[in-house]
């Protein structure tokens, strides 16, 4: 026998102890998770949307809200979008809510409410990319499709000692190959979901658990003490940072109570969700350390001006809290001010609207292209130019029991319930 033949032979080997190990691995220590419960293709669905970018704990409260307040195809479908926002309210990444709804009313349309079990179909759903096809047609339909994830790639790199860089397209091919190939005949679903699990509970990133590892034996990174150095990724370029003017406006008279809230623009980053009203710090003036503050004098005549210009009439008074919040392209930092509102809100709606559009069209092109499916797609706006040129949007003074009735932001939320946290109600 060649080298070329034995070193194929050993390959042969290692595959069928991995799936067969693997296997027997998950079906004794699988955890019991909601949505492993049964084979809904909804569910699955909802559930792999869900933990893109998201921890398992985390997902699982908001997994069972959602399908109790959405329990069809049908009632997602046809529920009014800021329901479906709210539901996902603090689970973050909006733009996995939207193409989730969007792709809901695809399988209404096209499919009489069932999700399809064919590839093409599949893949044709808004949000849908490899991994997450792969997900829905072999754990709900059990076809041998990979489903490769991070997860995945981390096992597999560790195991068949893969040192191409996982953050490279072809290497997605090379794993998503590989992984099809491994796929033990009639348990696709158990197969990709023990992957998976691996991934999450053994496999992990930083200082993997070898010991209790079912497939420890045959692991060639492992075998070769380079386990804690793979995969190889490329690092993605760090967010840019971005500090901006926050302004907790309270209410006065029959708004008594109450703070102003505004909704952003339609389309772009956290499309039509509520926040604060706030705007970029000027560059010249936001030099510095990061988070820095600007003197309290300039801070509060740069945000009155920023206010008056909005359309909304309030005296900053000072300083409140700062707060941060991380896309993948963008970090907020966020210097909030105390404001006290001094007459009616809001202006016309005639002169809003000619604001507005003077400002839209300054800022016209200032969103970026959308990037593939299968990303969280509200992380891939190149600013926030849009929102700061729309402050004719939508205007309320809530309290803290109005707030059930808007989506925010998980940075405004958290601000919010502190601000009523201290006042007490």
């Amino acid at each position: 026998m060649t080298t070329d033949e034995k070193h194929i032979e050993a390959q042969q080997e290692a595959k069928l102890f991995f799936s067969r190990f693997l296997l027997e691995w998950y079906h004794l220590q699988k955890r019991d998770l909601p949505w492993r419960r049964h084979r809904n293709p909804y569910y699955i669905w909802i559930s792999e949307i869900m933990l893109q970018q998201t921890r398992v704990d985390t997902v699982i409260p908001y997994f069972n809200r959602f399908i109790e307040q959405f329990p069809t195809v049908e009632a997602l479908a046809d529920a009014p979008e800021e329901e479906v926002l709210k539901c996902w309210e603090g689970l973050g990444y909006y733009s996995r809510a939207r193409n989730l709804q969007h792709a809901a009313k695809q399988v209404k349309e096209l499919y009489g409410g069932l999700v399809p079990d064919d590839r093409d179909a599949v893949f044709g759903l808004k949000g849908v990319g490899p991994y997450t096809a792969g997900a829905i047609l072999s754990i709900a339909f059990n076809r041998p499709e990979p489903a490769v994830d991070g997860n995945v790639m981390r096992v597999l790199s560790r195991y068949f000692l893969i040192e191409d860089d996982i953050a490279k397209g072809p290497t997605r091919v090379k794993m998503e190959k590989l992984a099809a190939e491994l796929i033990p005949e009639g348990e696709a679903g158990s197969f990709n979901q023990a992957l998976m699990e691996l991934g999450a509970l053994i496999c992990t990133p930083k200082s993997p658990r070898c010991l209790p590892c079912p497939v420890m034996e045959h692991c060639a990174a492992r075998l070769a003490g380079c386990e804690a150095s793979l995969p190889v990724k490329t690092k993605a370029k760090p967010p840019r940072p971005e500090e901006r003017m926050a302004a907790l406006v309270e209410g006065r008279g029959e708004h008594a109570g109450r703070v102003l809230i505004r909704q952003r623009p339609t389309s772009g980053l956290l499309a039509r969700m509520w926040e604060l009203p706030h705007w970029p710090a000027p560059p010249a003036e936001a030099g510095g350390a990061r988070g820095a503050l600007l003197p309290e004098a300039a801070a509060l005549d740069r945000l009155r001006r920023s206010m008056s210009q909005a359309g909304i009439h309030a005296r900053p008074e000072g300083h409140w809290m700062a707060a941060e919040h991380t896309f993948s392209h963008i970090v907020w930092t966020l210097q909030v001010y105390r404001c006290r509102e001094e007459a009616a809100l809001p202006l016309a709606a005639e002169s809003r609207a000619v604001y507005g559009a003077a400002q839209a069209e300054r800022a016209d092109g200032a969103l970026g292209a959308q990037p593939a499916e299968d990303a969280p797609l509200a992380l891939f706006d190149s600013g926030d130019a849009a929102a700061d040129a729309a402050d004719s949007g939508a205007q309320r003074w809530i309290n803290r029991e109005d707030m059930k009735n808007y989506a925010f932001p998980n940075v405004f939320l958290k601000l919010l319930n502190s601000y009523f946290d201290e006042q007490g109600t």
